[in-house]
C-alpha cells in the first residue's frame, strides 16, 4: 500500500471500443491513471481486451472510422495481444488495490470508500464498465469528474477552446484529458 502522500484520489479511465452502442459494441482497449487531486501522476495501466477480429472489422466502419483509420487498424493490429475481458478487470481492480486507499475517499454514505471515475465523457465509458466490468464497477462512486462539463462551460460561455489532439488511443487520451482539465483550472487562479 502507498504512503498517504502516494495515495490515489481519482481513477483516470479511457476507453476504446468498436463504437459507442453499450451492450451491442464491445470495450477493446484500456487505460487508467490514478492521480491525487492536483492531478499528479501516482501510477498507470493499460490493457487490451481480445475480441473477435472479424467482430472488430464488422463494427469499426462508418465516418468516424474511416477519418481514424490509423488507430483503427493499430487497435485491430493489436488485438491478438489481448487478454479476456475478466482478466483486465481483474488487472484494474488489483490497480486500485495498490494505488488507492477507499478509506481516504470522500463521499456520503451511499459513496463512502468508493473510488470517483474521472475522463472526458466519463459517462458513456461509464455505461461500458457497468455492462462489462460490474466487478469494477461495484467500486466506483455515483459522481464523476467529467472534463466535457467544463469544456460544455468554457465553450459556450467563455469563448475558450482547448485544443487536445485527437488521437482515440486510450493512453495518450486519458493524459490528454488530465492536461485539459489542468488548463481549465488555470482559470480559477
Amino acid at each position: 500500500m502507498k504512503t498517504e502522500l502516494e495515495k490515489a484520489t481519482l481513477l483516470w479511465i479511457d476507453l476504446e471500443m468498436t463504437g459507442l452502442v453499450p451492450g451491442k459494441d464491445k470495450i477493446i482497449e484500456v487505460a487508467a491513471i490514478a492521480t491525487d487531486w492536483k492531478f499528479n501522476k501516482i501510477a498507470e495501466y493499460t490493457g487490451v481486451i481480445k475480441v473477435s477480429e472479424d467482430f472488430m472489422r464488422e463494427r469499426m466502419v462508418g465516418p468516424f472510422w474511416e477519418k481514424n483509420s490509423e488507430s483503427r487498424d493499430s487497435l485491430i493490429a493489436q488485438n491478438s495481444t489481448g487478454k479476456p475481458v475478466a482478466e483486465i478487470e481483474n488487472e484494474i481492480l488489483q490497480f486500485i488495490d495498490n494505488n488507492f486507499a477507499p478509506e481516504s475517499i470522500p463521499g456520503d454514505e451511499k459513496g463512502k470508500g468508493k473510488i470517483i471515475l474521472a475522463g472526458n465523457s466519463i459517462h458513456q465509458d461509464r455505461k461500458f464498465i457497468d455492462i462489462e466490468m460490474p466487478n469494477l464497477a461495484s467500486r466506483l462512486h455515483y459522481r464523476m469528474l467529467d472534463v466535457s462539463a467544463w469544456k460544455v462551460y468554457f465553450e459556450g460561455a467563455l469563448g475558450k477552446k482547448y485544443m487536445k489532439p485527437e488521437v482515440h488511443r486510450a493512453l495518450d487520451d486519458i493524459e490528454g484529458s488530465i492536461e485539459e482539465m489542468k488548463w481549465y483550472l488555470t482559470y480559477l487562479k
